[in-house]
């Protein structure tokens, strides 16, 4: 050892003593300083906090009005009318105690307010999850913030509640606290307590309430709104109220055939009878007010919401849709929604999520289960939630794709039967390849074939096998960013999709579809949907305001080239005719119609420069329609837009300018003399403005597209079955 860590180690032993007391002194420090800052957080927080003797004081009310775009249309009082009935504690059923119990706070009786083995669950289940999806709070801390404090998420509030529930502890009794609760809490509908609830619900008194009414009741307490029984999350209530009534048995509460007896019974809700106009949209924008400022925000300022409803349009699209009902009835549809869209404002004019919000489910009793087995759902708003897969509706996305790659409407490719899975013969006449998948071979709507045909005349006749070559050309990732783009928030899961996309082969809504086509109305301009034009407080201030602005997601050129297409009626006429519902005397409307395999869904879609419009028909369960024309959906869109037509001065799409490429190809100028080929044989699909490729056979496709074409020309090709889709 050197003589200089000798003497560091000598004058270390020598102030030993020193270095632990000053090491002591700065902790001690830094401890009181640390229990400074808790206790002035503590003050900070707690200063002025409400005494809790003032729980027999009810809050003042000042509801938020929903309006039309004119401000002259109430279209809902989201808080008008309070029901509140104070009942003593004995007088609330057992059953509505012990579901409450057993889903809010099970521990209830045990802890001092605040469960700290709830919140250390909670956490590791949130860790386990990467997720704050678990709650810790207890019935007392429910009851603080539902009565004092906001829904705001902040640590001070944290702070508050808990002083709150301590002390509400410390001073009363567990059955008070239960006793306040249940009188206290929001049920939804404006109900207040278990009392008004079991009067609105069920049209009894809460003492009355069996198992399953009680856990029904339990399962609105954590989202009012969005369990509501006549808004469009009934099958998620219900759910949630089995998932009660087990816990009620695991805790003890009711034995397992009790458990059983209880799920199966049917939940039979009182009709709602609060006065609402354009529910399902007001349901809409309802959910947006309480996701971004909360229950008690709306219930307290006396808001007022200017949406964008034009209520003379809403009122005729509804009527619209119930003069087509006995028809649609007779082809086995049982519901309808539309949506009409401002494309230039993104403002939605009118929503219709089924065709008869205040009607009864159908069959009956089919909304008291959970399978979501009704064929007519009038509370599940269509418009917005419903995720139905579009049909041919979806191929204009596609064709755009295309047209962005230097592909043009005068493009040829082969109407003939091809098949698609590499795996099985190119003759398109095997079933399933050697790994037990299905070939894939797409029939057209009516099972013939057309040979040759360009890509306006295939989009406008909704040929299908045309469709998938040009996904396969264009690119299914690519295909998908573009629906993306223009508005469609669906779809996002590529590898479940595959080729059966351009027909429908995947989910969407009628508010993204209506909304993503008012991209190609404004020439590439995208402005999402918006519900409200602005939001005044009791005061008349200005909160929110809507200044959306539109972005670029598509070229002018390739928007006027679609616009070009879906508007041409002599192209569309070989299958629709020329007197067809899409067509509109001197007006110019650009339209597509989808309906997939089976006849389960069916959608037209159309635009002019000033509305978008989309209508679907169908069933809630997926069931098929049995209609086999054009539709059964274009009727009803065709007197919605004729409505709309009528109202405004003429406007025209802007001509497309002439395709310019390096590659005739794309024009459609096929070289004179050559014997048939199908396009692969002369662009390369990853450049296909590009020169030809030199080996066509490196594309995996190609002998398979050959194979049709050869078919075609020898005459080997006859007439397939359809499969339902155009």
């Amino acid at each position: 050892m050197n003589q200089t860590a000798s003497k560091w180690i000598a004058w270390a032993k020598k102030n030993k003593l020193k270095i632990t007391l000053s090491t002591l002194k700065y902790g001690a420090f830094l401890f009181l300083g640390l229990c400074a800052v808790v206790v002035f957080l503590f003050f900070y927080y707690t200063y002025n906090l409400p005494q809790p003797e003032t729980f027999t004081q009810t809050p003042f009310i000042q509801s938020t009005k929903i309006y039309d775009r004119t401000g002259k249309v109430l279209l809902y009082d989201i808080y008008g009318e309070e029901k509140r009935e104070i009942v003593p504690f004995d007088k609330i059923s057992d059953n509505l105690k012990h579901s409450v119990l057993a889903s809010e706070d099970a521990r209830f009786y045990q802890h001092g307010g605040i469960d700290l083995e709830s919140i250390l669950r909670s956490v590791l289940v949130d860790l386990k999850l990467q997720s704050a999806s678990q709650g810790a709070s207890t019935i007392t801390q429910q009851l603080v913030r539902s009565v004092y404090l906001s829904d705001q998420k902040t640590l001070g509030r944290k702070i508050q509640e808990i002083v709150l529930s301590i002390e509400l502890e410390r001073k009363y009794s567990k059955d008070q606290i239960f006793d306040w609760y249940l009188n206290k809490i929001p049920f939804g509908q404006n109900a207040y307590g278990a009392e008004a609830a079991a009067q609105t619900y069920f049209n009894k008194s809460a003492t009355d309430l069996d198992v399953a009414q009680a856990a029904t009741l339990t399962a609105l307490i954590p989202a009012p709104s969005y369990y509501s029984p006549y808004g469009s999350h009934k099958t998620e209530l219900l759910q949630r109220k089995d998932y009660i009534i087990g816990r009620m048995q695991q805790l003890g509460y009711i034995t397992q055939q009790q458990m059983a007896d209880a799920r199966k019974e049917p939940i039979i809700f009182s009709d709602n009878l609060a006065p609402i106009k354009a529910p399902h949209f007001v349901m809409y924008v309802q959910q947006y007010l309480e996701d971004k400022y909360g229950t008690d925000f709306l219930q307290q300022k006396g808001l007022k919401v200017y949406t964008t409803l034009d209520w003379d349009l809403q009122n005729y699209t509804e009527q619209a849709i119930k003069d087509a009902e006995k028809t649609n009835l007779h082809y086995k549809a049982n519901n309808t929604a539309a949506v009409i869209i401002d494309p230039t404002t993104g403002e939605v004019l009118s929503l219709v999520g089924s065709k008869d919000y205040f009607g009864k489910s159908y069959p009956a009793g089919c909304d008291q289960k959970t399978s979501g087995s009704c064929l007519f759902d009038p509370k599940f708003d269509v418009a917005t939630m419903g995720q139905r897969q579009p049909g041919s509706s979806f191929k204009p996305f596609v064709y755009a794709t295309a047209f962005k790659k230097g592909y043009t409407p005068n493009t040829i490719l082969w109407d003939v039967k091809t098949e698609f899975n590499t795996y099985c013969d190119p003759s398109g006449n095997q079933t399933k390849d050697q790994y037990g998948l299905k070939c894939y071979h797409p029939t057209d709507y009516d099972g013939k074939y057309r040979g040759p045909v360009n890509l306006r005349s295939a989009l406008d006749e909704s040929l299908n096998i045309p469709a998938v070559e040009l996904l396969y050309l264009a690119g299914l990732k690519d295909s998908l960013q573009t629906a993306h783009d223009m508005g469609i928030t669906t779809l996002n899961d590529p590898n479940r999709y595959g080729l059966s996309l351009v027909l429908g082969g995947g989910e969407v809504t009628l508010l993204d579809m209506t909304s993503a086509y008012g991209v190609f109305a404004t020439e590439g301009q995208k402005i999402p949907p918006v519900s409200i034009l602005k939001i005044e407080d009791s005061n008349g201030n200005v909160i929110e305001e809507n200044d959306k602005q539109p972005t670029k997601v598509l070229d002018t050129q390739v928007a006027r080239q679609i616009s070009d297409v879906l508007s041409d009626n002599t192209a569309r006429a070989p299958i629709f005719g020329v007197n067809n519902p899409l067509h509109f005397d001197n007006y110019q409307v650009a339209a597509k119609t989808g309906t997939t395999q089976f006849f389960n869904d069916g959608w037209t879609m159309g635009y002019t420069p000033f509305a978008s419009v989309g209508v679907w028909v169908g069933n809630n369960n997926n069931a098929s329609t049995t209609n086999e024309g054009v539709g059964l959906a274009a009727p009803i869109w065709h007197v919605i837009m004729q409505k709309i037509l009528a109202s405004h001065p003429i406007e025209t799409f802007t001509k497309p300018e002439v395709p310019q490429t390096t590659n005739p190809i794309l024009l459609g100028q096929l070289p004179a003399g050559d014997p048939p080929h199908s396009i692969l044989y002369y662009i390369d699909k990853s450049n296909p403005t590009g020169p030809p490729p030199q080996n066509p056979n490196n594309d995996p496709m190609f002998p398979f597209w050959e194979a049709g074409v050869q078919n075609w020309e020898s005459g080997l090709t006859v007439p397939n079955p359809t499969e339902n889709q155009g």
